[in-house]
């Protein structure tokens, strides 16, 4: 469900329950013709109708109200295209994105079910081949490239990327006050080093919305170092893209990596 739709609906619900209640205060300061037994009964629903406007997030309602929203406006309307996705996906894109609540690409770019294979971290990284380290993107970029056969892997990063003030304030001294964090945001350590360097007169903030986009791009030179996606761009069979998401703006930027690869020679 769409994030706007759920404020809409919450700002409908909202209005309509304050719309009674005053409704029902202007009735009861009017109590003249009305007997005390209905004018008890509008007080106490007054009452239950002010409780609930201040009731506390029910995660599970909303759980419920946003699949209900999904089958009746999606999976129902469009059966015969669930019904395809159920026999196998075959999606265009791979698309590696921050797991910030605010950037969802299957909101922000519009993916339906079925198009974008997806992997979501803390700052959209990918790091370098490893196989000790790291199997879990590894996996996703193998999977994506060498079963699913994606045609164009997208990296999109994004303004205020708390992942990247995180690498940008990693201390000289290599000390770290996170369990998982500082350690998985080194990743980008080239992309800041090449910040602090061409930039070191900027802001912090200035430097953040910088390194936000080189990290995209050292994410797609670590690309090439897993070799299914060397072969597949080899073969013209993949694209590599990064993306930028501005939610400030409300823009989106797009760029190609074009790398140079010739296709192996067995000799």
């Amino acid at each position: 469900m769409h994030a706007n739709f759920q404020q809409g609906n919450m700002d409908m619900a909202k209005s309509s329950t304050e719309v009674a209640i005053e409704g029902l205060k202007r009735l009861l300061s009017d109590k003249e013709g009305l007997d005390e037994i209905a004018a008890a009964k509008i007080e106490k629903l007054t009452a239950d109708l002010q409780e609930q406007d201040h009731e506390e997030f029910d995660p599970v309602r909303r759980i419920k109200d946003g699949f209900i929203h999904f089958k009746i406006h999606h999976f129902d309307k469009y059966p015969d295209y669930y019904k395809q996705l159920a026999e196998g996906q075959h999606p265009k894109f791979l698309v590696f994105a921050c797991s910030d609540s605010r950037v969802s690409p299957s909101h922000v770019l519009n993916f339906k079910p079925g198009e974008a294979f997806m992997c979501r971290n803390i700052a959209n990284m990918v790091p370098a081949f490893n196989q000790l380290r790291y199997s879990g993107v590894g996996a996703v970029i193998e999977y994506a490239v060498k079963h699913l056969e994606v045609e164009n892997i997208l990296v999109i990063g994004h303004s205020r990327c708390g992942g990247i003030q995180a690498l940008m304030s990693l201390p000289a001294d290599g000390t770290t006050s996170n369990d998982f964090i500082d350690d998985w945001v080194k990743i980008g350590l080239p992309a800041k080093a090449k910040v602090e360097s061409e930039w070191s007169d900027a802001t912090f903030e200035e430097q953040c919305e910088h390194c936000e986009k080189e990290s995209v791009n050292l994410s797609l030179v670590n690309l090439l170092s897993y070799p299914y996606v060397r072969a597949a761009l080899a073969n013209r069979a993949l694209k590599l893209m990064g993306g930028y998401y501005d939610f400030v703006n409300g823009t989106f930027g797009l760029w190609k990596a074009d790398f140079d690869i010739t296709p192996e020679i067995i000799i």
